[in-house]
């Protein structure tokens, strides 16, 4: 089942469920994934979704840290629940092991020696960890092992 229709799957049993709170944000991502397609003009692909909703969270997890330093506490609320509903459509996250191995692999493949390669090792990673993985902190480790 594609990722397009499990969202459809879960937005009509919160419909069922009358889960209002959870519909709104269903909704809202699928909303998200047809604009993409209108956008592009094109169907989008799981990877494609993966990387709206990896968006989606990432911007929510900003508004609730600006809603925390403002002195607005349930705004923040309301808007980490809503990644939680997201983070639920994401893969399965890979453990800190995993990632070093990747980096590692990646490194290798490209013979990357210094930080001008970055960019080529970055390039690998992103595709194998778009949505498993806070990329920020991937190219922090990136960084490290180049420099090392």
């Amino acid at each position: 089942m594609s990722l397009f229709e499990q969202l459809s799957n879960e937005m009509k049993n919160a419909m069922r469920a009358k889960d209002k709170p959870r519909l709104g944000v269903i909704r809202m991502a699928l909303s998200a994934i047809k604009q993409a397609q209108i956008d592009g003009q094109k169907d989008v692909t799981d990877d494609d979704i993966i990387a709206l909703i990896t968006k989606m969270i990432k911007q929510r997890k900003e508004s609730a840290a600006m809603y925390t330093d403002g002195g607005r506490p349930e705004q923040a609320a309301s808007e980490l629940a809503e990644t939680v509903v997201l983070e639920e459509f994401l893969p399965q996250a890979l453990t800190a092991d995993e990632i070093k191995a990747l980096i590692e692999q990646a490194i290798a493949d490209t013979g990357a020696a210094s930080m001008a390669d970055m960019g080529k090792v970055m390039g690998v990673l992103k595709p194998k960890m778009q949505g498993r993985a806070d990329l920020g902190q991937v190219s922090g480790q990136v960084r490290a092992a180049l420099n090392a």
